[in-house]
């Protein structure tokens, strides 16, 4: 059985006390609705062998936030197995978006369950900046080693 792969982009900005804060989204649809913990991500999304995961990780962020990728260099934060299987490339970027800007992507789902019919849920229902310590908790696990590795990355090159 093919892996499938995910590749997402992580947005920073340097604060006025010399720190960091990363822009997350709050997974939107019914499931993740009542839950904060654990229910965040980086904009991302899966993508096939014919794609590159840069190109998929650039996709994916305009159509989760409906955003242009902002300018800068591009710091690879590596790959990681999640636990359900799935290999994710993620790459972290400067820039400072107004999460009021949003306009999420959609997705239809069969909601409620088994009754035939069909909703359509934002990606992403709420987008903010927070700093590493912050986002840490709300990140889903599979996630959090990119923020460490962002932190470390951006304390090396200050």
């Amino acid at each position: 059985m093919p892996v499938t792969r995910s590749a997402g982009l992580l947005v920073f900005r340097r604060t006025g006390d010399g720190g960091i804060e990363v822009l997350i989204g709050h997974m939107g649809g019914p499931f993740w609705a009542r839950r904060e913990a654990a229910a965040w991500s980086v904009p991302k999304g899966e993508h096939g062998p014919g794609e590159e995961p840069r190109d998929a990780a650039r996709r994916e962020f305009r159509e989760e936030l409906g955003l242009p990728v902002p300018e800068g260099d591009w710091l690879e934060l590596g790959e990681v197995r999640q636990s359900g299987g799935k290999t994710v490339a993620v790459w972290a970027v400067e820039g400072d978006l107004d999460p009021a800007a949003v306009v999420p992507g959609t997705f239809t789902l069969e909601w409620p369950p088994r009754s035939g019919a069909r909703a359509e849920f934002p990606e992403l229902d709420r987008v903010g900046w927070f700093a590493p310590e912050e986002a840490e908790p709300l990140l889903v696990a599979g996630q959090r080693v990119f923020l460490e590795r962002l932190v470390t990355r951006v304390r090396g090159r200050a």
